[in-house]
């Protein structure tokens, strides 16, 4: 039996409008190399300024993560030759980081709880990127200088499982900050994963393979799965010395399997030494204090929407997990819905009828909207299942609730006299079946109301039905 031993290295883009070190956009999807300036190229004489904005976003990390933030941080030059590096080293932190020593919770299902250690959390510069097409490469140094925060776990992860719990946490946590939008299809959100194995019980660590640039909680569980498999069957086969190196490999999305890369570098082969360009990062009090400001975190929702709402744990869990969520869920508690009708509602109905590229947030149904429909269930103006036909129109094209039931026809009969007069019909036509019930066979009950709702054409109030039904076969 194997133990695996997983460390995280997340790089996450911290969404300032400017550059680390210089005044050039950091808007994704700009035409290549168009913000670029003599600091972001390396020319010569260039200097560096820091911007203050990565500074406050760190110290919010710090924060949130229960972290040491070092008043006085070091800025080094970490030197290697790659196309999209035009300087030929990038600035980074070493030897004193601004952030270290905190922690990530994660919680488990049986309601048990682990502390993550996070080593440390360092500001970097990102480099440009390498397209390649057929025999050409290009670089695109528009990314050359983005404010990166590398985020460095100990190796306390034991599984793929706990390694994407992790990762969805800390991005759950970037989020709510609002110091990253972490989207991982623009590369906002990169994670390297460190992995290797050991025999059950034994307390050394061996030789640690680092996945790189894994940009999909899928792939990364997917990546991190196949190198386990792999480095336990090199083990039992005797080859692990040989088959399992220090190496940086990449997966291959379409085959599931890590390939080799290059080498895996030691700090050393970097040659790290502080930056001549850059004085040492010293935090004035007022600004670690104002940093130190920080939203309510998902973790401390959570618990408020379980007591505050009454509503289940696991719900308060699956809305906290999105911000994006948490503040639609609210909105909706704001304009008068029933939290417990507002949990199914919107994470069952409304996440169920959207597509894979809409969020709560880009598609056609407001907190507003999808409220007035639960107040409309609420009230008795509709039932449940015509509630879901008119948001199955709401999300298709929109409009207004009221309208739509109007439109629809879709209004509940409450009305006792109305459905009296159903109720007297269906009993005066099924006297046979009256005399059965009434003679015992109570489970008849079910007909008589499924007949007065198909009379109803569905619009009758099943609470109202199911009340003088009972009344009128028990009077």
């Amino acid at each position: 039996m194997f133990e695996t031993i997983i460390g995280l290295e997340v790089h996450a883009q911290l969404n300032t409008k400017t550059k680390i070190f210089c005044s050039c956009s950091t808007h994704f999807g700009d035409a290549p190399n168009s913000n670029v300036c003599t600091v972001c190229l390396g020319l010569p004489g260039a200097l560096p300024v820091l911007n203050k904005e990565v500074v406050k976003k760190s110290i919010q990390f710090g924060t949130a993560i229960n972290a040491t933030i070092n008043k006085t941080s070091i800025f080094n030059r970490k030197n290697y030759f790659y196309p999209d590096l035009p300087k030929g080293y990038q600035i980074s932190q070493f030897e004193v980081p601004i952030v270290e020593n905190g922690e990530i919770i994660l919680d488990f299902e049986d309601g048990k709880q682990r502390r993550i250690g996070v080593t440390r959390a360092h500001l970097e510069e990102d480099a440009g990127k390498n397209i390649h097409q057929g025999d050409v490469s290009y670089v695109d140094l528009n990314r050359a200088g983005t404010p990166l925060l590398e985020i460095v776990s100990e190796p306390d992860l034991r599984s793929s499982e706990e390694a994407v719990m992790y990762l969805k946490k800390l991005h759950a946590i970037l989020r709510y900050l609002d110091i990253s939008d972490a989207n991982m299809q623009e590369g906002s959100f990169r994670c390297d994963a460190n992995v290797s194995i050991r025999p059950k019980g034994d307390s050394k660590l061996y030789t640690r393979v680092e996945i790189k640039n894994l940009n999909s909680f899928k792939f990364i569980q997917k990546a991190i799965d196949y190198e386990v498999s792999r480095q336990i069957d090199a083990w039992e086969d005797g080859v692990y010395e040989s088959e399992v190196v220090q190496e940086t490999r990449l997966f291959d999305t379409n085959s599931g399997v890590t390939r080799s890369m290059r080498g895996k570098e030691d700090s050393a082969e970097y040659r790290y030494f502080p930056d001549p360009d850059l004085l040492p990062l010293v935090i004035p009090d007022e600004m670690l204090k104002e940093g130190s400001k920080i939203p309510e975190l998902p973790d401390e929702k959570k618990f408020r929407f379980v007591n505050e709402y009454k509503i289940k744990e696991y719900d308060a869990a699956v809305i906290t997990a999105q911000v994006e969520l948490a503040r639609y869920f609210e909105e909706m508690i704001e304009s008068g819905a029933d939290p417990k009708l507002s949990v199914s509602w919107l994470t069952v109905e409304l996440l169920g009828r959207l597509s894979n590229h809409e969020t709560v947030d880009t598609c056609k149904v407001s907190p507003a909207k999808l409220a007035a429909l639960v107040k409309r269930i609420m009230d008795n103006t509709i039932s449940g299942k015509a509630a879901k036909e008119v948001l199955d129109v709401l999300v298709d094209k929109g409009g207004e609730v009221d309208e739509l039931i109007d439109k629809l026809g879709l209004k509940q009969v409450s009305d006792d006299g109305a459905i009296l007069s159903i109720i007297d019909q269906i009993l005066a036509s099924n006297g046979d079946k009256v005399a059965e019930y009434k003679g015992g066979k109570e489970k008849l009950f079910g007909f008589f109301v499924g007949q007065v709702m198909k009379a109803s054409k569905g619009k009758a109030n099943p609470a109202k039905v199911n009340s003088l039904l009972k009344s009128k076969l028990d009077g």
